[in-house]
């Protein structure tokens, strides 16, 4: 999906109507099929940004246009549609405690079935191998059939990701997918990430707070105080950069863990 942000502001759903915009203008052109990861201290508005661009947040100002249509333009049943062509992750995903991983990674593939498939599904799963593949592609096939209520919140949060790959979405919108794992699951969690992004043709937006973990992306967006601070090549982005993006944030730069929650409240769209 082709991303074209112009002069867009957004500022959080439970903010007052005269509150300051949490991002501020902001102007972005991201192609289909990119990847492109999203730095910045907590608070920054990357998280905005994110829900801006999954249509979860209306603008304040701007336009958002996605594969050329403005969604805040079209009627509801075709804004609806859109929107089962963009898959957001929150940082921590909403999954019912009860529920068997298997429903909640093949709940992802809803905005293509029909009501009676999805009826069917929630009685019996109809996708086994296709959430199970999913569910490999992060080390945990073996946990297809457990209770969501008995996973780590670093498993919860590598479900969080495999729906991705059962979703018909071609913009994937990933906030923070590594804030609960240890360096070895997290290397390979964003590793599957980009390359099933890659086989499926998506388009890969995602928050981070491991720089390290950013600059291994073909281009990086540095925001500070809700206004774009840099967008860059990764190659291109230097420690003084850096420096500056974090000043005064020292100790997120430096790997400290990141405050859940960086700057908006969760919300998942699959639809």
């Amino acid at each position: 999906m082709r991303i074209n942000v112009e002069g867009l502001s957004a500022r959080h759903r439970a903010a007052a109507a005269r509150a300051p915009a949490a991002l501020k203008p902001v102007t972005l052109n991201i192609a289909a099929g990119e990847q492109v990861a999203i730095i910045g201290p907590s608070g920054a508005g990357k998280t905005t940004l994110l829900h801006a661009l999954a249509c979860a947040l209306q603008p304040v100002s701007g336009k958002l246009a996605l594969d050329g249509i403005d969604p805040w333009q079209i009627s509801v049943a075709r804004l609806q549609k859109l929107r089962g062509r963009l898959f957001l992750a929150p940082q921590s995903p909403p999954l019912p405690p009860r529920q068997r991983v298997i429903t909640a990674v093949l709940a992802a593939r809803l905005p293509r079935q029909s009501l009676a498939a999805s009826l069917r599904s929630l009685i019996y799963p109809i996708h086994i191998a296709e959430a199970e593949a999913a569910l490999a592609r992060f080390d945990l096939a073996n946990k297809l059939w457990d209770r969501v209520d008995r996973l780590s919140g670093g498993e919860r949060q590598r479900v969080g990701l495999a729906r991705a790959l059962v979703s018909s979405a071609s913009l994937w919108l990933v906030d923070e997918p590594l804030s609960s794992l240890d360096p070895s699951r997290a290397a390979q969690a964003i590793d599957s990430l980009t390359r099933s992004a890659r086989e499926h043709g998506a388009t890969l937006i995602t928050t981070l707070h491991q720089v390290d973990v950013a600059t291994r992306f073909a281009r990086v967006i540095g925001l500070r105080d809700g206004e774009l601070h840099f967008d860059l090549p990764s190659h291109d982005i230097t420690r003084e950069r850096l420096t500056a993006l974090y000043a005064q944030h020292e100790h997120e730069l430096h790997g400290a863990a990141p405050t859940p929650g960086d700057d908006a409240p969760a919300a998942l769209y699959c639809r």
